[in-house]
């Protein structure tokens, strides 16, 4: 129960941090994006990876997969946005940090028993 209740609260904030990029104000995060040296177009494969990992996520479906990509993001947000303070302004990194810890600790254990992933991959005994 308390992986399921962790892929519902990862998903959550995934999809809440993932959706404007897609439908909010995408001119503002593709500016940013550029202000930080990325490829404006990075903004629609960060928001593809938070929506559709976090979606994922939720159902428990390709749940490793999705977590590490959900990390690998998290990763690449806190060094070219979040550490510009420096390793010690831990309040500037604190929420990728979090969300990436909890994405690996997805990506090393699965999705557990309420899960597609479960549901699909069990062997039959």
């Amino acid at each position: 129960m308390a992986l399921l209740l962790l892929r519902c609260g990862l998903a959550l904030v995934f999809v809440f941090h993932g959706y404007p990029k897609f439908f909010g104000k995408t001119a503002v995060f593709v500016s940013a994006f550029e202000r930080l040296g990325l490829p404006g177009s990075f903004v629609y494969i960060a928001g593809a990876i938070e929506v559709f990992g976090g979606l994922m996520l939720a159902l428990g479906l390709y749940t490793r997969m999705a977590a590490l990509l959900l990390v690998l993001d998290m990763a690449a947000a806190m060094w070219k946005y979040n550490f510009n303070e420096g390793v010690y302004a831990v309040q500037e990194y604190e929420l990728p940090l979090v969300l990436g810890l909890a994405a690996l600790s997805l990506a090393t254990t699965g999705a557990g028993p309420f899960s597609l992933d479960h549901l699909i991959y069990r062997r039959n005994e």
